[in-house]
């Protein structure tokens, strides 16, 4: 996981579950970075709108990628949906700082006082805890720390963490890990993560 500083480069992504995928494909099927990239770009495999973005898709998915180990990868490949998505979000959480702690703050500790909504309000109330705690989060703008909650609240509902309920409200919709994911996990010292996405105590 990334320990270093906070980032809002998530808002310029998306979930990407297929692309990740496709990705991960190519290098079960015996693909270097190299030929990846040239298929990626090339042939517009994630059928991109042009090639800029082409290429930044690209390296975000590379680069999420990157994280996943290839006894990860195995369990990805034997898994079902449900866990193939959530080992997307878990490739996203290990780069992402910030994204985990909203997780593992917020989010589990929903789930442990038995709350079963998470509201946009939420998101503004960690912001500003986090501002309090960092200067580089207080330089943000306003309309930055909301395209970056509205990212967390998207991939949270993508990978089935959440389901949207309105426009201010989510349902909490903890998973039940695939027990291979989560002996993985835990062997690798990343107990936290299987308490962010699970809200174990």
């Amino acid at each position: 996981m990334n320990k270093k500083t906070y980032s809002a480069g998530i808002m310029a992504q998306a979930f990407w579950f297929n692309e990740f995928k496709q990705y991960l494909n190519l290098v079960k099927n015996g693909y270097n970075t190299d030929e990846i990239k040239k298929t990626v770009i090339k042939e517009n495999l994630f059928g991109a709108p042009n090639e800029y973005r082409a290429k930044r898709m690209y390296g975000y998915i590379s680069n999420r990628v990157s994280v996943i180990e290839e006894d990860l990868a195995k369990i990805f490949y034997s898994s079902d949906l449900a866990t193939q998505k959530l080992i997307n979000l878990i490739a996203v959480i290990r780069k992402d700082r910030l994204f985990f702690e909203f997780l593992y703050e917020v989010y589990r500790e929903k789930i442990i006082v038995g709350e079963e909504t998470l509201a946009l309000a939420d998101g503004k109330t960690f912001f500003n805890h986090k501002e309090s705690q960092d200067d580089s989060l207080a330089e943000w703008k306003d309309t930055t720390k909301r395209r970056v909650q509205s990212a967390y609240y998207n991939f949270m509902t993508e990978a089935n963490l959440l389901r949207s309920e309105g426009k201010k409200n989510y349902i909490i919709t903890p998973p039940l890990l695939d027990i291979a994911l989560e002996r993985y996990l835990q062997a690798h010292g990343e107990a936290a993560i299987v308490k962010a996405i699970t809200g174990e105590y």
